[in-house]
C-alpha cells in the first residue's frame, strides 16, 4: 500500500490539540449527532475508550493557528499529502470530521491489543473507496466480505491489516476484524452497548462527555495487585476498578477532571486523603525560583460515595510561561 492516510490525518490533527437497513439500524447523522448517540455503538465488553469531540477542538483560537501552521509546512503536506486527499476525496478533516471514538475490547496487554475506531464525518462512500483502492498497491491486498448485510473491506499490508466498513454516510469504524464485526453486532442490536456494562456505566454517568476529549479504562483487579505489591504506598487503591479522564477548555483555562471509580465509600475517604497528603508534601518542593505548590495548589481532591475526584484548572498560557522560565534560566546559565 502507497500511503494509506485517512484514519492517520484524522489523528494527526487530534494530537495537535494536546492531539447503519431494515436489520441495520442507520447511527446518528454527522449534522446532528450528540456524544451519547455515538456511544450507543461502544461495545459492552470495552475495556478501554477514547472519545474526541474534534469540531470543538479544531475551532479553538490556539489549536486553529497551529493546525494552518502545519497545513503550509511542506514537510507536513510531504507525509501527508492533505491537499491531495483533500482534492480527491472531497473530505476536508478540519470541517468534515466532528467525533471520534476509539476502544478496545481485548486485554491491555502488550501484542494483545486489539482495537477500533469510529470516525463521525460527511463524506462521499464511492469517492472514498475509489481512493482507497487506488492507493492500496495491489488489488488482492484489499478483500471484500459480507457481515450481516454490510461490506467488510480488509486491507492488508505486510503482516498488517486493518477492516473498515462503512456504516452509513456519516459514520465509518475501522480497525481489527474481529473488532469491527463487534461494533457491527452492536449497531445492529445483536450485542449490547456500553451503557449496559456494570462498570463503565456509572463511569458514563459522572463522565462530561461534552468536553474536548474524554476516555475511561477499567483496571483489572489483578493489576491493581501487581501495582500496589511493588508499590506498597499505592495499596490505598485496591478498590479502584475504572478510571475516567476530561480535557476541557473553558474561558481560556485548561480543565483537567479526574476520576478513580470504587463503589467503597470509605475507601474513597482514605484514597483522597492520601492524595491530599502527597499533594502537600510536594506543594513545599521549590525547584530554583519555581514553586511546586503554584501547580499543585491548582488541584482540588474530593471524595464521593462512587468515586474519588482529582480536579484541576489552569490558564491556557500557564504551559508557555513555565516553558519560557525555564528556557531563559538555561539560557542566563549558558552566558554566565
Amino acid at each position: 500500500m502507497r500511503k494509506f492516510k485517512f484514519l492517520g490525518i484524522a489523528i494527526i490533527f487530534a494530537l495537535f490539540s494536546f492531539v447503519m437497513c431494515a436489520q441495520v439500524s442507520t447511527g446518528p447523522k454527522a449534522s446532528s449527532t450528540k456524544e451519547e448517540d455515538m456511544l450507543s455503538f461502544i461495545p459492552k465488553d470495552i475495556s478501554v475508550i477514547f472519545f474526541i469531540n474534534f469540531q470543538r477542538i479544531v475551532t479553538i483560537e490556539a489549536v486553529d493557528k497551529l493546525i494552518k501552521e502545519q497545513i503550509n509546512n511542506e514537510m507536513f503536506e510531504k507525509f501527508t499529502d492533505y491537499q491531495k486527499f483533500i482534492e480527491a476525496t472531497g473530505i476536508d478533516p478540519l470541517r468534515d470530521i466532528l467525533f471520534i471514538a476509539a476502544g478496545s475490547t481485548g486485554k491491555l496487554e502488550e501484542d494483545q491489543e486489539e482495537g477500533f475506531g469510529i470516525i463521525n464525518l460527511k463524506y462521499k462512500k464511492d469517492t472514498l473507496l475509489s481512493w482507497i483502492k487506488e492507493n492500496t498497491e495491489e488489488e488482492e491486498n484489499l478483500m471484500e466480505e459480507d457481515y450481516n448485510g454490510l461490506t467488510i473491506y480488509t486491507i492488508k499490508e505486510k503482516d498488517e491489516e486493518v477492516s473498515i466498513v462503512f456504516i452509513n454516510d456519516s459514520n465509518i469504524v475501522a480497525g481489527n476484524k474481529s473488532e469491527v464485526q463487534t461494533v457491527v453486532d452492536v449497531i445492529q442490536k445483536k450485542k449490547e452497548n456500553i451503557y449496559k456494562s456494570e462498570v463503565f456505566s456509572p463511569l458514563l454517568e459522572h463522565t462530561n462527555k461534552k468536553a474536548l476529549l474524554w476516555g475511561g479504562v477499567i483496571i483489572p483487579p489483578e493489576s491493581i495487585k501487581k501495582i500496589s505489591a511493588k508499590h506498597p504506598i499505592l495499596s490505598v487503591i485496591e478498590s479502584v476498578g475504572a478510571i475516567s479522564i476530561c480535557l476541557d477548555y473553558r474561558d481560556k483555562n485548561i480543565i483537567i477532571d479526574q476520576k478513580l471509580m470504587s463503589s467503597d465509600e470509605a475507601k474513597n475517604h482514605e484514597i483522597a486523603n492520601s492524595l491530599s497528603q502527597l499533594k502537600a508534601m510536594g506543594a513545599v518542593i521549590q525547584i530554583q525560583d519555581f514553586n511546586l505548590g503554584d501547580i499543585l495548589n491548582r488541584i482540588k481532591i474530593s471524595s464521593r460515595r462512587d468515586y474519588v475526584r482529582i480536579y484541576a484548572s489552569f490558564p491556557e498560557d500557564l504551559p508557555k510561561n513555565l516553558i519560557d522560565k525555564f528556557t531563559k534560566k538555561e539560557k542566563k546559565k549558558k552566558e554566565h
